[in-house]
């Protein structure tokens, strides 16, 4: 289900090209979800999974973050698979865009980016007992990095690379799972699984730690 958090409106005007591109979609397609897309999973995660922005096809018609489409089918396989999702229902894990709505061609512009950073910051200020994040692709690694106070010169995109951000929280980058980087071979399902398997492996050794200091 939906997790409570922060969103912009329903006719958010923050950005008129995504504004425009929804307007245009509603009459082409008035029974698609065609607005911005909320957090999708478990309101008290302990993993973190921050997109790039809803596909035309999957979370702007579903309503629901990474369903409908190609990228979706994979993120959930591979949830699945380590036991962090249940019939496409994430558990213990909560699904975040950086861009809310859906940009043209998937390709939103820096300003747009900019203008959503603020939810993204507000849905993770939200989340205080989240300690690991999973970046999909570069643009949300640059909104994660800062939505979670960490400086991006120090912290460069790259797929398995990890960040050590500030309160303790850490950020692992992996390549976007669009159809697009499927189909060329940049993402294959072993690297996919390889960065949620490192995420579990962090998560556990967070509690082994825990469990030493008490």
């Amino acid at each position: 289900m939906p997790a409570p958090s922060p969103l912009p409106d329903h006719d958010c005007p923050l950005c008129p090209r995504l504004a425009a591109l929804r307007t245009s979609l509603r009459t082409e397609h008035p029974d698609w979800w065609n607005a911005p897309v909320p957090a999708l999973g478990d309101p008290d995660p302990w993993l973190v999974i921050i997109g790039l922005a809803p596909g035309k096809n999957g979370a702007n018609r579903t309503g629901r973050a990474f369903t409908g489409d190609a990228s979706g089918d994979l993120l959930f396989a591979t949830l699945a698979k380590f036991g962090l999702a249940d019939q496409g229902e994430p558990q213990g894990v909560l699904i975040l865009n950086a861009v809310k709505c859906l940009p043209p061609d998937n390709k939103p512009v820096p300003a747009e980016i900019h203008a959503c950073r603020d939810f993204l910051t507000a849905e993770i200020a939200a989340l205080p007992s989240s300690r690991i994040f999973v970046a999909l692709g570069e643009i949300a690694h640059q909104s994660a990095v800062k939505a979670l106070g960490g400086r991006l010169p120090k912290a460069r995109f790259g797929h398995l690379a990890e960040h050590r951000l500030p309160g303790g929280r850490v950020l692992i980058d992996s390549y976007h799972c669009s159809r697009y980087n499927q189909n060329t071979g940049r993402l294959t399902p072993g690297m996919f699984e390889a960065v949620f398997a490192r995420a579990l492996a962090i998560h556990e050794s967070i509690g082994d730690d825990a469990g030493n200091q008490r």
